[in-house]
């Protein structure tokens, strides 16, 4: 565990998600979003499905959240990321079904609630901003 960090499987950063791996710099989530309806586009694709237009481009949501559903890991599955741990889909408010897989972080695993407000924190792993997701009253500063 370099660092104190647990051991990640880090993404292949392309020209066509970097905004996403790496927004956390700047202390940003951000998504493709269509210049044209205002469409939230994630996972990132180069046309809106909405209205088809090429016109998108990357965005800051607000990196607010609620926990949409969750679990508690309790198996020792990857080296150095000891269990328990919550693995959940939160949704943001900007557009209902913006998804994303995270982890909850800074808190208890079992206090871990649908509908529990969360804002998005950032691990830095070689030039990626892994997004998690914390309580919105967890100690430690604004998240972003």
């Amino acid at each position: 565990m370099a660092d104190g960090k647990p051991f990640r499987v880090l993404p292949r950063v392309t020209d066509q998600n970097e905004h996403f791996w790496r927004g956390g710099r700047e202390g940003e989530l951000r998504f493709l979003r269509c210049q044209r309806c205002g469409y939230w586009i994630h996972p990132p694709a180069p046309v809106c499905p909405e209205c088809l237009s090429k016109e998108v481009a990357p965005e800051a949501t607000s990196g607010r959240a609620v926990v949409h559903t969750f679990t508690v890991n309790e198996q020792p599955w990857i080296p150095t990321l000891d269990p328990p741990y919550v693995v959940a889909i939160v949704e943001l408010p900007e557009q209902e079904g913006l998804r994303l897989t995270t982890n909850i972080v800074n808190c208890d695993p079992y206090e871990v609630s649908i509908g529990m407000e969360v804002r998005v924190t950032f691990e830095e792993y070689d030039d990626v901003w892994l997004p998690f997701f914390e309580p919105v009253d967890s100690p430690g500063g604004e998240g972003r």
